[in-house]
């Protein structure tokens, strides 16, 4: 979806050093776009400069003019990665030269699908050698994003041509794909000073999202999170700026030491830089095969980083970096090598979880099956790769992908999905599987504690699910029909305790024990023993005593029958709203402190009394 308003689009020029870009940019916009004393001094272009033209009402073109020169090879990739299409000059008296066709490949990595080639200085040829020039050219371009672009030759000099240029850069702008304001904010940070009166500035190409004055953006890699002061668009105040546009931002409470080229701002709490992601790359064809562990320069957005590449097959590879950057799927990139420093390649990320694969066969296959499929089948790929399933937070800073567009994508059969108490999607054959497993579980158990009710849930969900959210199990339970929960304890619908005659002795031995005792109960083990039945079956059937509410636990040593608590409970409400302390407790039951003390605390947790300082009121 298109942001509303002027379409802005941003193309990047492209081509050998002193070929006229930065004249050629100046003589379409009016703009100077060489901002540092060592550019004019030199002549060249060092670093990033910008310009723009309002071509229409509905369209904005935007220039980034990169250096050509090889050394500054490295700034012309931190101004490409939020372009739309490509100016590329070819001087007419010089033709293609080296900075030519590493510039053109970089586009070509990059995805840069569109552009328009303009033949500088043709002022200075005869038609011949420009005639030989537009042939060199055009098998140059031959199966490439540029074959069949428009070839304009212009002068910046005398004007001619740039009538025509404008007319071509603006159809190329037309039908140029705009970058969209409405996925997630992501702004690569390609410069950071100081500006009197205002602060820290940092500018760069707003690749996606929008981004509003007063909004928080959390600052990666850092993590920290900072307010936006002012917005500027071209260089005027606006409330908001749209994907797209080359943006300027005035952040409070940071200073330009705290920042670099490279930071990428996002929305808080969204995205996670990594260190290591994995991706397709293509060689140059002048490129040898990289040893494993490589190291190259590695450049997406504005980054700059140092790295090593592990290839896993002739077209998929481990990167690893130096330092973290927020990378997401789709993002492009480039590598050069470290000696001599030249352009070796470039490719798409396709996975930044950093998986550990069994071998790199494994890991090739995996990569080549996301590079090939859709982002949905990206999604079903992650959700199968979990343990338990993953909530919405995650899949969102693993994808990139839009909330709304997730939830869509899992309304398929190939999900199990959660909405409450939190959005949660699990795949739907683990789903099923695991509530089989479940069920298995539980016959296991109830064969193996046939006097038991059930198992505690806790301990069923510590037996396949320990690390899962609690309502995972939930959902579990609740899809399984021959599974009944009951409160804390879950059975299979059909499971009964059914006592056996010398249990059901036992059971008879054990509540007569306690019933005869009172108040001044033996202690629960010497009662057990008496049952004539081993330990474990006897405090099975202490437990169906206490859930049947003949017997009443108080303490974990201290069992009573329910009948004495009765005399007990109607012994102290007779003494209303009268205060007592334990002496006069003791007196009232002719009971020891042993037991006095663990009965006024049942009481109290009752809410038959209430305990102030050391005595207790009757309620």
């Amino acid at each position: 979806m298109k942001s509303r308003g002027m379409k802005n689009i941003i193309a990047c020029t492209a081509g050998h050093i002193d070929h006229g870009k930065t004249a050629l940019v100046r003589a379409l916009t009016g703009i100077d776009t060489d901002r540092l004393e060592e550019e004019k001094r030199r002549g060249i272009t060092i670093d990033l400069g910008f310009a723009h033209l309002p071509v229409t009402d509905e369209l904005r073109l935007g220039f980034i003019d990169v250096p050509g020169h090889e050394r500054f090879v490295k700034n012309m990739l931190a101004g490409a990665g939020g372009v739309n299409l490509a100016l590329f000059v070819i001087a007419a008296d010089e033709s293609i030269k080296p900075q030519t066709r590493e510039h053109f490949e970089i586009c070509r990595l990059l995805g840069i699908s569109s552009g328009v080639i303009a033949l500088t200085k043709a002022d200075l040829v005869d038609p011949d050698i420009l005639e030989l020039v537009r042939i060199e050219l055009e098998d140059f371009v031959a199966g490439s994003f540029l074959e069949g672009a428009p070839v304009i030759a212009v002068s910046a000099k005398t004007g001619e041509g740039l009538d025509r240029l404008k007319a071509e850069l603006l159809r190329a702008a037309n039908a140029a794909s705009e970058k969209d304001s409405t996925r997630h904010l992501r702004l690569p940070v390609d410069r950071v000073f100081s500006m009197k009166g205002f602060g820290t500035v940092v500018t760069g190409t707003l690749i996606s999202g929008s981004i509003a004055k007063e909004q928080e953006i959390e600052i990666h890699p850092m993590g920290r999170r900072v307010r936006v002061r002012g917005v500027q668009v071209y260089g005027s105040p606006v409330n908001r700026a749209l994907a797209g546009q080359r943006t300027a931002l005035n952040l409070a409470v940071v200073e330009p030491a705290d920042l670099a080229r490279g930071m990428m701002l996002a929305e808080p709490g969204v995205f996670r830089a990594t260190s290591v992601f994995d991706c397709s790359l293509e060689l140059l064809p002048s490129t040898k095969p990289l040893k494993q562990g490589a190291p190259v320069h590695f450049h997406a957005g504005a980054a700059e980083i140092e790295a090593e590449v592990r290839m896993l097959d002739s077209t998929m590879a481990r990167i690893i970096l130096r330092e973290p950057a927020l990378l997401l799927p789709g993002d492009r990139f480039i590598i050069r090598r470290f000696s001599p420093v030249t352009t070796i390649g470039g490719g798409v990320v396709l996975d930044s979880a950093g998986l550990r694969y069994r071998n790199r066969a494994t890991g090739a296959a995996r990569l080549r099956a996301v590079a090939e499929g859709t982002p949905s089948d990206f999604v079903a790929m992650i959700v199968r790769e979990s343990a338990f399933g993953v909530g919405m937070p995650y899949l969102i800073a693993r994808t990139g992908l839009l909330a709304g567009e997730i939830e869509s994508m899992t309304r398929a059969s190939d999900f199990a999905t959660l909405r409450q108490p939190e959005f949660w999607v699990m795949d739907a054959a683990w789903f099923r599987s695991t509530v089989e497993n479940l069920v298995d579980d539980l016959r296991r158990f109830h064969s193996e504690n046939p006097l038991a009710p059930g198992i505690a849930k806790q301990d069923l969900r510590g037996r396949r699910l320990r690390d899962a959210p609690s309502f995972v199990l939930d959902a579990l339970l609740g899809a399984a029909k021959q599974i009944v929960v009951e409160g804390d304890i879950v059975r299979l619908a059909g499971h009964e305790v059914l006592l056996r005659d010398e249990e059901e002795r036992a059971r008879e031995t054990i509540e007569r024990a306690f019933e005869r005792a009172g108040l001044t109960v033996p202690a629960v083990d010497e009662v057990l023993l008496q049952s004539q039945v081993e330990l474990k079956r006897s405090r099975s059937i202490l437990q169906i005593l206490i859930r049947e509410k003949k017997l009443v636990r108080v303490s974990e040593d201290l069992v009573f029958h329910h009948s004495a608590m009765r005399r007990l409970r109607e012994l102290v409400t007779g003494h209303r709203a009268a205060r007592f302390g334990v002496p006069a407790f003791k007196e009232w039951t002719g009971i020891s402190r042993k037991y006095a003390i663990p009965l006024l605390e049942y009481l109290d947790r009752e809410r038959v009394t209430r305990r102030v300082g050391d005595e207790r009121i009757v309620l």
